[in-house]
């Protein structure tokens, strides 16, 4: 049986915004049928770009979509989201969810009053590394994950938690299968008003230690995730896109005594086979294809709200950090 593509637009073409109306564009799941953002020269030129409509208002665009891309600030997820739930809308709205766990509560309750699908887009679950490392993450026991970019002068009304570390956060409490439970935090502000540099450590029931670093003010591109579990290793490089996964036989380790050798020769190394792909891609066709009950599609509503709030979390252990700073005895001599 063919299924006919779907008709989807995109609300909010920013930077970000653009590249779901280019995805969209070259998809055969999909029609794209227009764009609308609050700057009317903007929708215009990226309706152009794009040979679709450029709308002058949400509600026109839609009135004549089946799907929609909602990837407008922070601040106005939750009114683009409702609006487009209570117009009959299938959404995939950007990370992160919403602006408070509030927002992202009201959104998920109005979706399941309607009866449409609300996902989210955390793109990296799509990255190629990821998916090849995927099957071999069981039981870690400690994660690092450090996510570095050169700064930019955008999304610089949310903090670096919200902006960077969300991704990782996501990753991580797909990984662990669980939320954690014991949250500790710091963070700078160095070139805006929010922080620009952040650490969290997160602890979970099983044992399970994550470390996460997120900094847009450095002067590297970084973003790599590391599992330690029993017996093996991964290193996820998100960035490059490829993956090293390490295993030790025990048993062989121990009976080499110290022969190194024979020692080495007990630690299986391998690049695992990376398949090509852009995550944004590989995200929204699967958010395509489950609207025809194709596969899970991008990350759902639940998970997209547990990321939040530990994002939450966190920025309210990076403020009580802060407001030890200003209350220690260094800080007022």
């Amino acid at each position: 049986m063919t299924v006919l593509p779907i008709r989807v637009g995109v609300w909010g073409v920013g930077q970000w915004g653009e590249k779901h109306a280019r995805v969209y564009h070259a998809l055969e799941e999909a029609t794209l049928v227009g764009v609308y953002d609050h700057h009317p020269d903007r929708t215009e030129a990226i309706a152009s770009r794009y040979g679709c409509i450029a709308f002058k208002d949400p509600e026109e665009l839609c009135a004549e979509c089946e799907a929609v891309s909602v990837t407008v600030p922070t601040v106005h997820h939750l009114e683009a989201v409702e609006k487009a739930i209570a117009a009959g809308l299938h959404v995939l709205v950007e990370k992160p969810m919403a602006a408070t766990v509030a927002e992202a509560d009201a959104m998920i309750s109005a979706a399941l009053r309607a009866g449409v699908r609300l996902q989210v887009g955390h793109v990296e679950r799509f990255n190629p590394a990821l998916l090849a490392a995927r099957p071999h993450v069981h039981a870690p026991k400690f994660i690092e994950c450090h996510r570095l970019a050169l700064f930019q002068p955008r999304s610089l009304d949310i903090d670096v938690v919200f902006d960077l570390m969300i991704h990782d956060i996501d990753l991580v409490l797909e990984c662990v299968g669980t939320e954690p439970e014991q949250i500790s935090a710091v963070g700078v502000a160095v070139l805006s008003r929010n922080e620009d540099i952040a650490n969290a450590r997160l602890e979970f029931a099983d044992g399970c230690v994550v470390n996460l670093t997120a900094s847009r003010v450095s002067q590297d591109r970084l973003r790599r995730i590391r599992f330690f579990q029993a017996n093996t290793y991964l290193s996820v490089d998100l960035f490059e896109k490829h993956a090293d996964w390490l295993e030790v036989d025990p048993t062989r380790l121990r009976a080499a005594g110290g022969d190194q050798a024979a020692a080495a020769a007990a630690i299986r190394r391998e690049r695992l086979p990376v398949e090509e792909g852009e995550p944004l891609g590989l995200e929204l066709r699967a958010f395509l294809r489950s609207l025809s009950g194709e596969g899970p599609g991008a990350a759902p509503a639940r998970a997209g709200r547990a990321a939040l709030a530990v994002a939450a979390e966190v920025r309210t252990a990076m403020q009580a950090r802060a407001r030890q700073w200003k209350t220690s005895p260094s800080a007022a001599s």
